[in-house]
C-alpha cells in the first residue's frame, strides 16, 4: 500500500511509559485508524491532489441520503468524520482502501498533529495573553486591567493586532514535531510525546513528515 501523509484519529487522554532506565516520559494515548478513502480528487476535475477519508463508524439509519450515497461508493460503512489529506499522486490511491498504522509511523518518528483545542470562553489580557498584571498590594489601583492601548495624539487609534481581552481558544491549533514514542497496531493505538491540543475523544489529524 502506497504511504499516506496521514491518518485522523480521537484523544484518548494522556498518561506515561517508563525506560529501562526508569525514566518517565509523558505520553498522550491516542485511537488513530483505521481510516476508509471515500474519494480521490485530482487536478484534473478538482483542482488538486487529495484524498477524502472516513474515520469513526456510523450507523446507516442515523446518516442523510446524500450522505449514505457518497459513503456507500467506498463501501457499506457510515462515518461521523470526513477530513482530506494532500497527496503528491492521486493514482496510488482508490474507493474503499483501508488506511491504518501498519507501515505509516514508526517508533521515534516525528509528526505534525492537528486539532481543535479547549474553549476558554471570554478571557483576560494576563490569562489570554500571559500579561503581568499590577501590583497585588492594597494601595494598588491596578491589578489586572491591560493598561494603556495607544497614545491620544497619534494615531489616535487602537493599532490592529493589539493584544487585548476576548474569545480564547477552540481554535484549530497545529503542534508540530511531535515525537512517536510507542505503536500498537493491533489496538490501532499510537502514544506521542507530550500533550496535544483539545480535549478527550476530540478529533485529531496526525501528518507525516
Amino acid at each position: 500500500m502506497p504511504k499516506t501523509i496521514g491518518i485522523l484519529g480521537t484523544k484518548i487522554g494522556m498518561t506515561r511509559v517508563y525506560s529501562e532506565l526508569g525514566e518517565a516520559t509523558p505520553v498522550t494515548v491516542i485511537a488513530a485508524g483505521p481510516c476508509t478513502v471515500l474519494q480521490v480528487k485530482t487536478t484534473a476535475k478538482e483542482g488538486y491532489n487529495a484524498i477524502q477519508v472516513g474515520f469513526g463508524t456510523k450507523k446507516a439509519a442515523r446518516i442523510n441520503k446524500p450522505l449514505n450515497g457518497h459513503f456507500q461508493k467506498a463501501g457499506d460503512e457510515g462515518f461521523y468524520h470526513i477530513r482530506e489529506f494532500r497527496v503528491e499522486n492521486p493514482d496510488d490511491y482508490e474507493a474503499g482502501q483501508k488506511v491504518s498504522l501498519e507501515g505509516l509511523f514508526a517508533v521515534g518518528d516525528i509528526v505534525d498533529i492537528q486539532g481543535q483545542s479547549k474553549g476558554r470562553g471570554f478571557q483576560g489580557v494576563m490569562k489570554r495573553h500571559g500579561f503581568g498584571g499590577g501590583g497585588a498590594g492594597h494601595g494598588s489601583g491596578f491589578h489586572r486591567a491591560p493598561g494603556s492601548i495607544g497614545c491620544s495624539a497619534w494615531p489616535s487609534r487602537v493599532v490592529k493586532g493589539k493584544k487585548l481581552p476576548g474569545r480564547m481558544g477552540n481554535e484549530t491549533t497545529l503542534k508540530k514535531n511531535v515525537i512517536v514514542i510507542d505503536i500498537r497496531g493491533e489496538d490501532n493505538v499510537l502514544l506521542v510525546k507530550g500533550p496535544v491540543p483539545g480535549a478527550k475523544n476530540g478529533l485529531l489529524k496526525i501528518f507525516t513528515k
